[in-house]
């Protein structure tokens, strides 16, 4: 005889993470080594993202910077090496738990359906269904909404949005779904200045209140100016990671970018500008016509 379903057995194998202290690892690559097809990208990666900070990821095009997001986000597998969130592998955690560890923004946000903004958002509480955090749900959509500014916006479909509003509303789906670590590819590539800004003190902010957010940036002043360590990917393998203040340096970057650039702490605030070398632009003579 079939013994009888246990109402409770799915909700006692989700139980939310447990708070981390500050400083302490929240995902881990160990010797990663990922390839694609038969080109290896990633080689050799040694990385930590802790509690309370931000990690940006920097590099030229064709580093292995995104790459190297989706292999912490479990969405890649690694040919060799080790990934761990939670100071779990991420092959031992089931699907389920693992979404309630991680939240990972993709490059591009696409939808087949003209879903209501506002609904869109909620997908990011569907790992808390059936948990005892389902209540935070309505909360939860709104502080996001609220924190990405979309709530204005909230019952037109998502597909009738500019690129930037949607890259928004991705966003607060991210952050209605509450894991304390957030990987982030190119958060801010389809935003204008102001919104820049305030994605990367969204950044700062689940930082201050505890979650590990690992953030993928073209913009080297971005990372300077908001991010507590920066690794800098170079050929799938990372050149160096540290302090922008200490790792940002008009060699290093040059090299990497193949590109001279000149390093200088801003006058007022002391955070590294990163400025590429460009030639002293010839002044051209200005005529007037004037009447007679």
């Amino acid at each position: 005889m079939r013994a009888p379903r246990n109402p409770f057995r799915a909700r006692a194998r989700r139980l939310p993470p447990a708070p981390v202290p500050p400083g302490s690892p929240v995902a881990e690559a160990r010797g990663l080594r990922v390839r694609l097809g038969q080109r290896p990208v990633l080689d050799s990666i040694d990385l930590t993202a802790h509690a309370g900070e931000v990690l940006a990821l920097v590099g030229p095009n064709g580093a292995g910077k995104s790459t190297l997001l989706a292999a912490l986000a479990a969405d890649l597998p690694a040919g060799s090496g080790e990934v761990r969130i939670d100071g779990r592998p991420v092959a031992d955690w089931p699907a389920a738990d693992l979404a309630l560890r991680r939240a990972v923004l993709p490059q591009s946000a696409a939808l087949s359906f003209p879903f209501p903004v506002e609904d869109v958002v909620r997908m990011g509480r569907a790992p808390w269904a059936g948990t005892a955090r389902a209540d935070e749900d309505d909360a939860a959509v709104a502080g996001a909404m609220a924190a990405t500014e979309v709530a204005d916006f909230a019952p037109r479909p998502f597909s009738a949005l500019s690129g930037g509003e949607r890259a928004r509303v991705a966003l607060a789906r991210v952050l209605a779904q509450r894991a304390p670590l957030l990987l982030l590819d190119e958060p801010t590539a389809a935003l204008d200045l102001r919104h820049q800004e305030l994605v990367l003190r969204i950044c700062r902010e689940r930082a201050a209140a505890g979650d590990a957010v690992v953030v993928v940036l073209h913009d080297l002043g971005l990372a300077a100016a908001y991010a507590d360590r920066a690794a800098v990917l170079h050929r799938g393998r990372i050149a160096v990671a540290g302090p922008p203040g200490e790792v940002f340096t008009d060699g290093l970057l040059g090299e990497v970018y193949r590109q001279p650039v000149e390093v200088f702490p801003h006058p007022r605030t002391g955070v590294p500008l990163v400025v590429p070398t460009r030639p002293r632009p010839a002044r051209t003579g200005r005529t007037e016509s004037r009447s007679a």
